[in-house]
């Protein structure tokens, strides 16, 4: 099974950007390698979903580009960085999900993890527009609701806080516990945002923060801010927190 879906993703990387993983394969021979693993109806929707594939990729290539000084053509972003390679997989993956098809779509994803360093569950919702900067390290959760244009860099954890236990003490499965980001969130590297809270339109968050609470559209969160409340709850409250 594992094989038969490294060949459809190396089939669909042909048909979205032929010109860079280009293998010759056509619409109808990507259809019947899909029937090897999917029912008919299935793999009839997801051929047809192709070119509205590309053109949501098109919108994150568009996004990375935009985002890098470093990048020098939008060719480069396609053949070089890991968040495409990420991204066909995942929105390949969440549009086989959303079709009723159980394992395959990890399958997919972890494939693209262990090929980026990028782990995205299938089940999370991203919007147009969206990019990752490096890569490396990014875990992004099944019920992960991420709005358009967000940015976040190498290291950024969107998780969970905890989870409830039914009697015997197992976890309860699909219940929302990863972070909501609005439009336009930045989130710099090695930052940890987690729980159900919503990260308001516009807010940026840097570098090494651990975020468990919502923000205010538009907020900035920096380590020297977090730095100073606890420096100034430590005076009021020496003995809570210890000398400095």
């Amino acid at each position: 099974m594992v094989k038969k879906i490294e060949r459809i993703i190396e089939s669909l990387r042909s048909l979205l950007y032929p010109a860079f993983y280009g293998n010759g394969i056509s619409s109808e021979m990507f259809y019947a390698q899909l029937l090897e693993c999917v029912p008919a109806p299935v793999a009839r929707e997801l051929t047809d979903f192709i070119p509205e594939l590309r053109k949501k990729l098109d919108c994150d290539v568009e996004a990375a580009y935009n985002g890098d000084p470093a990048a020098e053509s939008r060719d480069e972003i396609i053949c070089c960085y890991p968040v495409i390679k990420a991204l066909m997989n995942y929105r390949f993956a969440h549009r086989m999900l959303e079709l009723g098809i159980g394992m395959i779509p990890r399958i997919i994803t972890e494939m693209a993890h262990s090929e980026t360093g990028i782990d995205i569950h299938p089940a999370a919702t991203i919007g147009h527009h969206f990019t990752i900067d490096h890569g490396t390290g990014v875990v992004i959760g099944a019920t992960c609701i991420i709005g358009n244009h967000v940015k976040l860099y190498q290291g950024v954890t969107l998780g969970a806080k905890s989870f409830p236990l039914d009697d015997d003490g197992h976890p309860i499965k699909g219940i929302p516990r990863h972070p909501i980001l609005e439009d336009n969130v930045i989130i710099y590297s090695n930052a940890t945002v987690l729980g159900r809270i919503t990260i308001g339109k516009g807010t940026v968050i840097g570098g090494n923060l651990w975020v468990t609470e919502s923000t205010r559209p538009g907020e900035q969160i920096a380590q020297a801010r977090k730095r100073k409340t606890i420096i100034q709850q430590t005076l009021i409250n020496p003995d809570d927190h210890g000398m400095l």
